[in-house]
């Protein structure tokens, strides 16, 4: 693929997804048109709503446009090593850069990554060559365009009020017009000239040009100190893919949020799966499956606090929540619960693609898998040594005691059936993946009790352990299709059958694993990709490729000692991802287009995890044990 400078492609009047950069501080993100437009961004915090929301609406969404006035080609990077995105212009005239970021600062006690205390948009203009052009609209749509904007001048920018006792300082070269609820202006750069348009929230007034190079210059540094580095020996990540990597984990890091602890599944709410189709949800909010799995492909990287951070969150939820039973899929990422599903019918979705929906109903679905995730979280925190010494046991007799009744629920109810990894929003059903995820709670509180002497009714855990065992050998093996399904009887593939040995269910040498690997592939796998199923779930439309699904298929294959069929399908996956490395939710096949809420966490993890996979597998049969589960204990 040319990733050259390139005109721009509309579709309906929308950039595809895949066309617009992320940029964050830790509380909140935007996305960045290959257009220079701000298409997306909630402030003050990610899960709160929109100010520019023109990826959901062209005409009233709202947006912060920054481009040439002439027609231009252009193209996006990022910075090495960082969240900072560049987003390269050429016009008949000349050459410009845009480079945009939020600050982010360096916290020295705790060594972390903090955001900066006056959140901001920064934006230089720096012209390479010729004579440019650029054109600014700053048109900010409050509460997902339900809000009036009231417009002041003020030294040395303009005002705009959100209502609520909100606000937006825009800073930026000229005076700049007011009318019809929008801001506009243009000016001129020479070769060797650049300036600075800021948009700072609350704060009302600019910064100097010193200041704002200072603040690209800390957060440039910050992130380069804070992402993983192969200099040390036996990285599992180097290698060919090492960059993609990289850009994963930054990612995953914008998704954390630094007060509570939380992990979003992604910055964006109802980019759709499948165009038109209404299959369309809010992800900005923090599933405990996600930041289960966010935070141990963090950890495996060698990001100890992110992960730490996620059990400061669990503890939060705990301390609350003490029965299981009140154990919600997701919370806000403040940790609150009421996450009520809302249609904004005024706004008309991507590409026309309603309804736009914020908050999110699945929340109170009941979904068994979570406390398969919750606990092998915290098996996988103590199973490698940190920093060469040895895991601490006061981080596990602290959460012993919610251990123990997350186990002594999962072994009373793993019988029942649920809604699912999937979300089905139609009857339950006894899912797999749930049965699977219930028999690792078991599996991983056994031996956290064994490793570590903790009090607990062994032998009842162990012989429910079996019991979902052979109910899953029994009931989920299709002989027909020699293929593990997705719920018990039934004859549907399912992708997520694939971490049944990534788990440690059963070895991956097992026949019936070599079975599930082979259908999918020749049932579920289409242009190189795998659906994570085929049926109807009674939802219209069919949605794309699920790119998490196609990394499973991808860490099987590598564990099952099938390395070059596994690196194929990887490389042909990072050959269709575009010039930033950034993987929405789903793909389509055919198209390449991205589909789904974007940048999505789950297809980060995947990517992540495939890479360890590969990279220990190529090692040999010395590497080290699955980095996502036990070893098989039958």
């Amino acid at each position: 693929m040319d990733h050259g400078l390139m005109p721009l492609v509309f579709l309906d009047g929308y950039l595809p997804i895949e066309d617009h950069g992320l940029i964050g501080n830790l509380e909140t993100c935007a996305l960045v048109g290959r257009d220079g437009s701000i298409n997306w961004c909630c402030l003050p915090y990610l899960d709160s709503p929109s100010v520019f929301a023109a990826i959901l609406d062209k005409d009233r969404g709202g947006r912060f446009l920054l481009q040439p006035s002439a027609e231009f080609r252009s193209r996006q990077s990022y910075m090495p090593d960082t969240n900072v995105l560049v987003t390269e212009f050429e016009t008949a005239l000349g050459r410009a850069v845009v480079t945009d970021f939020m600050p982010v600062m360096a916290d020295a006690e705790q060594g972390e990554v903090v955001p900066w205390d006056h959140r901001a948009i920064l934006r230089e203009v720096d012209c390479k060559r010729g004579k440019v052009e650029m054109r600014w609209e700053l048109s900010p749509r409050p509460d997902y365009g339900r809000r009036q904007v009231t417009w002041a001048r003020q030294a040395g920018g303009l005002l705009a009020k959100l209502g609520g006792g909100s606000q937006l300082f825009l800073q930026a070269p000229g005076e700049g017009q007011v009318q019809a609820g929008q801001a506009t202006g243009a000016f001129t750069l020479e070769e060797g000239e650049s300036a600075w348009l800021v948009l700072r929230y609350k704060e009302a007034s600019p910064l100097s040009p010193v200041v704002c190079q200072q603040l690209l210059e800390e957060t440039k540094g910050v992130w380069g100190s804070w992402v993983h580095s192969c200099d040390g020996p036996g990285c599992a990540f180097a290698g060919p893919w090492h960059d993609q990597v990289v850009r994963s984990e930054l990612v995953l890091k914008l998704l954390t949020h630094p007060e509570s602890g939380a992990i979003a599944a992604a910055p964006t709410t109802s980019l759709p799966e499948a165009v038109g189709a209404g299959r369309n949800w809010d992800y900005r909010y923090a599933w405990i499956r996600d930041a289960s799995f966010t935070a141990q492909a963090l950890f495996h990287i060698g990001h100890q606090k992110e992960a730490r951070q996620y059990f400061r969150w669990i503890r939060s939820i705990w301390a609350r929540d003490t029965d299981p039973a009140d154990i919600q899929t997701m919370y806000s990422l403040a940790g609150g619960k009421d996450l009520k599903e809302v249609q904004l019918d005024h706004l008309s979705g991507y590409r026309n693609s309603r309804p736009v929906r914020i908050g999110n109903l699945a929340a109170s679905q009941r979904q068994l898998d979570i406390y398969g995730e919750l606990i092998n979280a915290l098996y996988e925190f103590t199973r490698y040594p940190r920093n060469g010494g040895v895991p601490e046991r006061a981080l596990i007799e602290a959460e012993w005691p919610m251990v123990r009744r997350i186990a002594e629920y999962v072994a009373s109810t793993w019988q029942e059936p649920d809604s699912g990894i999937w979300e089905m929003r139609g009857r339950e059903q006894h899912f797999t993946y749930s049965k699977l995820m219930g028999w690792v709670a078991l599996d991983r509180s056994i031996r956290l009790a064994e490793r570590w002497r903790l009090e607990a009714p062994l032998d009842v855990w162990k012989e429910e352990r079996r019991k979902i065992r052979r109910a899953i050998l029994d009931q989920s093996f299709d002989p027909r299709l020699n293929s593990f399904t997705q719920a018990f009887g039934s004859p549907v593939l399912d992708a997520s059958s694939l971490l049944i040995p990534v788990m440690g269910l059963v070895s991956h040498t097992d026949p019936r694993v070599a079975g599930t690997i082979d259908a999918t592939m020749s049932q579920l796998m289409s242009h190189g990709l795998v659906h994570r199923y085929l049926d109807s779930d009674g939802l219209s439309g069919t949605e794309g490729a699920f790119l998490l699904c196609t990394f499973w298929l991808v860490s099987a294959l590598a564990l099952a000692g099938r390395q070059a069929e596994a690196e194929e399908i990887f490389q042909g996956i990072l050959a269709r991802v575009g010039p930033l490395g950034l993987l929405a939710e789903e793909m389509h096949p055919a198209e390449g287009r991205m589909l789904g809420n974007y940048p999505q966490a789950f297809s980060h993890i995947g990517l992540v995890n495939s890479a360890l996979y590969l990279g220990r597998r190529g090692r040999g049969p010395s590497a080290a044990p699955s980095p996502l589960g036990a070893e098989p204990i039958a």
